[in-house]
């Protein structure tokens, strides 16, 4: 897959993969921080370490449909919030 809005990979990163995958061809670097971190229920596979969300072991973000589950989760969050009150 070429870089585009769903895929981006960064070879030149100093932490390149920051993730082990099997095949680091389709590892996909856009999110490379997760904007589900914040998410209580992100669905991904991560583990509390003193209190703090550790994502270490997670590869939704890197994997080839991550933008799609990352996209779609933030969208069902949203509709569960009000942004506005009158």
């Amino acid at each position: 897959m070429k870089n585009n809005y769903r895929y981006f990979q960064n070879k030149e990163c100093e932490y390149f993969p920051c993730h082990k995958m099997n095949n680091d061809e389709n590892f996909n670097c856009l999110f490379c921080y997760c904007p589900l971190y914040f998410l209580d229920e992100c669905g991904g596979n991560c583990k509390s370490n003193n209190g703090i969300k550790d994502c270490s072991n997670c590869l939704i973000p890197h994997g080839e449909k991550g933008y799609d589950y990352i996209v779609g989760k933030i969208m069902e969050s949203n509709r569960k919030k009000t942004f506005c009150k009158e």
